[in-house]
């Protein structure tokens, strides 16, 4: 399968080729994320998730409400090397936690999202999440057409 093409601005079209709108929600840089790996406590967990979520939500503002979406979370990191952008799965929850709280989806139940999918995208000084956003006809996933 083909690398999605850059663009001018480093930006990876993570949907090429795919049918419906596209939105992007690009948190700001420098924000403390939440990984698997690590086991900050509770208080300072929920705190963190807190932070993200509002700052999806504010950075979600331009996203119309969508019925169902398919979400490719990106982790540009601060530097290169290895990574494995999946064990930012719980930063990601809470942007998509976000974009319900900000009225973009309604939940994210499997009825409704897609994904999130976890990519890695290009070295951004600071660090930043973005989620790349498709709209999705209704029942437009293998589970739907199975059932």
């Amino acid at each position: 399968m083909a690398e999605p093409q850059q663009t001018d601005t480093n930006e990876v079209d993570w949907f090429e080729g795919l049918p419906g709108h596209r939105f992007r929600v690009a948190l700001p840089p420098r924000l403390i994320l939440l990984n698997a790996n690590e086991s900050p406590h509770h208080y300072r967990r929920a705190e963190i998730t807190k932070v993200l979520r509002r700052a999806a939500a504010v950075a979600a503002r331009h996203v119309p409400h969508l019925e169902r979406a398919h979400l490719i979370g990106v982790l540009h990191p601060p530097t290169r090397g290895r990574r494995d952008p999946a064990n930012w799965y719980p930063s990601f929850k809470a942007v998509t936690d976000g974009l319900i709280d900000q009225g973009v989806l309604d939940d994210d139940d499997h009825t409704r999202v897609l994904g999130p999918d976890m990519r890695l995208g290009h070295v951004v000084q600071g660090a930043r999440l973005v989620m790349h956003i498709r709209s999705l006809g209704p029942r437009n996933t293998a589970y739907h057409r199975a059932n």
